[in-house]
């Protein structure tokens, strides 16, 4: 991960940072292990691995008390790397061409702006992408998803305000097939009428899509603000039942995220991170890195 970014990430979680690494670095007996416990619960972790951070932490005080800033801060570390499914990070859009990526997410999360920094750094890579805007129902979405194309040189595909979604994504994904793209992004809608509206919906645009491209989409990846911190995680929960998540992007790690629901939602759900976002320009969104993230939000260098 870039320096830069990194710094940004950093800065981005400070609040927790902060926090916690004051009560790592202090001896770990039992009233300093419940304010850490409470700590990282309060910072959206879950009981589960709040309760692994501060064993971890404790057993290094123990271990080696000579270290006491470095020793448990590293250990708690470690604690979150595991939870988070290990070190390596996994953005590969490889086999199927095109291929197709179905982003998913509530009206705000940052969707739109979402898929045109992918086909941005795809593009970095010789990768031909092709967006579909699929939002159909927010005029705004369409306009902005348009405006980002031609920003960036990207192919798009639309529809009339209003347009079945379905139907959109079934025609870009076609085009995409046809003009021989490597990769179609399909940008959904956040927000209808009810909930069921919503995910019946995107069920829809997931069968549809599988006509026009075999296997397609082959990637549904949900995008969630990293400012909502709880409340992510029953987004992510309704969304994964309704489609079967294959992975997350979370962006706005800029200021306000707590960052501790990134890590329930991997545990609860099983779901990779695959990029995350700390700014507005296309290369502030980068592949997610267990590593350097845990040690953002302890505090640690990279």
């Amino acid at each position: 991960m870039a320096g830069g970014f990194f710094e940004r990430l950093k800065s981005g979680l400070s609040r927790t940072a902060e926090a916690v690494a004051n009560l790592l670095a202090r001896p770990m007996d039992a009233t300093s292990a419940e304010q850490l416990r409470e700590r990282l619960i309060a910072a959206d972790f879950g009981p589960a691995t709040s309760g692994e951070i501060v064993a971890a932490a404790q057993a290094a005080w123990k271990a080696d008390a000579g270290l006491r800033k470095a020793s448990p801060s590293e250990a708690a570390a470690a604690v979150i790397v595991k939870a988070l499914g290990g070190e390596t990070p996994s953005t590969t859009v490889d086999t199927a061409k095109p291929r197709v990526i179905m982003l998913l997410g509530v009206n705000g999360a940052g969707k739109t702006t979402t898929a045109a920094k992918l086909a941005w750094r795809w593009g970095q890579e010789n990768r031909t992408c092709l967006l579909g805007a699929c939002d159909t129902f927010r005029a705004a979405a369409g306009e902005q998803l348009s405006a980002w194309a031609d920003r960036l040189d990207v192919q798009v595909v639309g529809g009339a305000a209003g347009a079945d979604p379905a139907a959109v994504a079934f025609d870009a994904v076609k085009a995409g097939v046809a003009r021989a793209c490597d990769i179609v992004i399909l940008d959904t809608a956040g927000r209808l009428h009810t909930k069921a509206h919503l995910l019946e919906e995107l069920r829809k645009v997931v069968r549809v899509t599988a006509k026009a491209h075999a296997g397609a989409p082959h990637e549904k990846w949900l995008v969630i603000d990293g400012s909502l911190g709880a409340n992510s995680i029953e987004q992510a929960k309704v969304f994964h039942e309704a489609v079967g998540l294959s992975g997350l992007i979370v962006t706005k790690l800029d200021g306000t995220a707590r960052g501790g629901a990134l890590v329930a939602i991997v545990r609860e759900l099983g779901v990779p991170v695959r990029f995350i976002g700390v700014g507005e320009q296309p290369a502030d969104l980068q592949p997610f890195d267990a590593k350097a993230f845990a040690h953002s939000i302890l505090g640690l260098a990279e």
